[in-house]
């Protein structure tokens, strides 16, 4: 065993006991191989920064759990691996909140009478969606809107994965229904 691999587990041990200094040593000793795995995958500083600091609690939280104190780099490296995968899968697609770069960029290319279509049927839409129930919604919204995961929604609403994957189907139905009813101009 090297002497590095020696300091290594050293310092496992006293962060273990609760020795914060130790536990601080070894992320800083080990931070700029964590980053670039990190940023290998996120593509992205800020979001590198952020996955960081997760990897870093998490560390900290499970660190008891580490079996092999000279696996140390290689057990932070794959928490790395997990959490940035898990930051890219659970990225949110373009949101409403977006909606007015969006339509920005949409309307130098279109013509007036498309413009005004478009418009109009994302009026529709947001109609329909007010005419639902809370549930079918609050469902939609948070799938489509707010690019929520299943697991994520089921966490959220404590219902199981399924019953997220059925309420979804249902809304969308309830939805299509609504904006397929002409609607009484008051």
């Amino acid at each position: 065993m090297s002497l590095m691999n020696v300091e290594v587990c050293a310092l496992v041990r006293l962060a273990r006991e609760g020795d914060r200094d130790a536990f601080t040593v070894l992320i800083e000793r080990h931070q700029a191989t964590v980053l670039a795995v990190i940023q290998k995958r996120v593509k992205n500083r800020a979001c590198a920064r952020e996955v960081l600091q997760e990897v870093c609690l998490m560390v900290h939280r499970k660190l008891a759990q580490l079996r092999d104190e000279a696996l140390f780099e290689h057990w932070i490296k794959r928490i790395a691996v997990r959490l940035s995968l898990n930051k890219v899968s659970r990225r949110p697609k373009e949101r409403l909140g977006d909606e007015l770069a969006l339509d920005h960029a949409l309307a130098a290319s279109r013509q007036p009478l498309e413009s005004l279509l478009a418009s109009e049927r994302v009026a529709q839409v947001r109609a329909g969606l007010d005419r639902l129930g809370e549930i079918d919604r609050s469902t939609l919204v948070a799938f489509y809107l707010e690019g929520r995961s299943l697991q994520e929604m089921s966490s959220d609403f404590s219902t199981p994965v399924g019953t997220i994957k059925r309420r979804l189907h249902t809304a969308r139905a309830r939805l299509r229904e609504q904006l397929a009813e002409p609607q009484l101009v008051s």
